[in-house]
């Protein structure tokens, strides 16, 4: 009986055929973490959007001087919480943006101060008027603002929002309050963000004694009522200090217990991350305990940071209206959203000048917009789910 004749050599060298990968695939395996992160996020249409109303936002903080075209803190009694007027965009079939003049007067039988439109009397609108002088950014010179008046004076006879009880401009006081309330936010959320990385990876890295006392310390501070500790110490701040004094104050006292969340979260990154390969890699080339935290271990998870501390940004600026509306936070002549909503306290105010809760409807607007953009980065975090 014969022997089957071995394969040839032809046939033993037969291999299935690789497949090739797409361009889109080839794009994915060399991409950055970033890069992932960035083609994730843009196809959350919701996030996107909020990302566009925040820059708006933003955009608005800064050319806020040239946005405002009335000195905020210029009041005028008589002007007293007069109604936001209308613009009127066409006059005989023509565009020509003007307002109507207001006029005040007495009501005979409640002696309430009214106002009252005097179609008669056209002033017309000018883009791009000269106003009071600022500075963009304390920096650069200008005097042009967006809007103005043609033949009288603009404190006069522009008033778009309303006035306050002091006659002062609602529009011209909510740019500049957009502009500290953004700030104060950032500010805050960045020491935050300094004090729960720090702390955080200190305690994960390091374990034993130094992680058992930064986390009693973590869990004391979280054990404390929130608002009744920020009411408590915005309280006890001098009346005598400066704007400048109660700004800085107010934005170390509402970072002060925003920290600890993100230290519990980087605290079991960096648990899971020192034992892994590249960890020790650094360890035995001899790169020292901060340099392989900061340069080895924290740009790991950056994305989470950056997810966490973007939700972490409404919640103070919603800590910062809170206090300022309860009267202990910022204080005229300083101007944020909490700070016009103060007044706002008023039922009766409230009742004949409801314009006054205009300011609500940013800070809605804006809490909205981060959220939705930290739930776009929470998710882009991770590329590969």
């Amino acid at each position: 009986m014969t022997e089957p004749e071995p394969l040839t050599s032809d046939a033993q060298m037969i291999e299935p055929p690789e497949e090739e990968m797409t361009e889109a695939e080839e794009r994915i395996s060399v991409a950055t973490a970033f890069q992932l992160m960035w083609w994730r996020f843009r196809k959350h249409t919701l996030a996107m959007i909020s990302a566009v109303v925040l820059i708006f936002f933003y955009l608005v903080a800064i050319f806020a001087p040239a946005l405002a075209y009335v000195d905020p803190e210029l009041s005028e009694a008589q002007r007293g919480l007069m109604p936001p007027q209308k613009i009127h965009w066409f006059l005989d079939g023509k565009l020509s943006p003007h307002v109507y003049a207001v006029k005040g007067a007495r009501d005979p039988q409640t002696f309430k101060r009214v106002y009252v439109n005097d179609p008669e009397t056209k002033i017309p609108l000018q883009f791009f008027a000269k106003g009071f002088p600022y500075r963009i950014l304390g920096v650069i010179p200008g005097d042009v603002h967006l809007l103005g008046v043609k033949g009288a004076p603009v404190e006069e006879s522009l008033f778009l929002l309303g006035t306050d009880v002091n006659g002062r401009d609602l529009w011209s006081r909510l740019m500049f309050a957009t502009q500290i309330s953004l700030v104060i936010g950032l500010a805050a959320v960045a020491l935050s963000l300094f004090l729960g990385v720090l702390l955080g990876g200190i305690s994960g890295y390091f374990s034993g004694a130094i992680d058992t006392v930064i986390q009693r310390v973590i869990e004391i501070f979280r054990s404390i009522p929130t608002i009744p500790l920020w009411m408590g110490l915005a309280a006890a701040l001098p009346r005598t200090w400066s704007t400048q004094q109660i700004y800085l104050a107010i934005t170390l006292i509402i970072s002060l217990l925003g920290w600890t969340e993100l230290a519990r979260v980087v605290r079991g990154r960096f648990l899971t991350l020192r034992e892994e390969d590249f960890i020790t890699a650094a360890e035995l080339v001899g790169c020292g305990k901060m340099r392989i935290i900061f340069r080895h271990m924290v740009p790991s998870f950056l994305s989470h940071i950056i997810a966490a501390t973007t939700l972490a940004i409404p919640a103070m600026i919603i800590s910062e209206t809170s206090l300022s509306f309860l009267g202990l936070g910022l204080r005229p002549p300083a101007i944020s959203w909490g700070v016009l909503l103060e007044q706002a306290q008023n039922i009766q105010a409230l009742a004949i000048s409801p314009w006054l809760l205009l300011p609500v409807i940013p800070v809605i607007l804006a809490v909205l917009a981060f959220n939705f953009v930290g739930d776009g980065l929470r998710d882009a975090a991770d590329p590969y789910g």
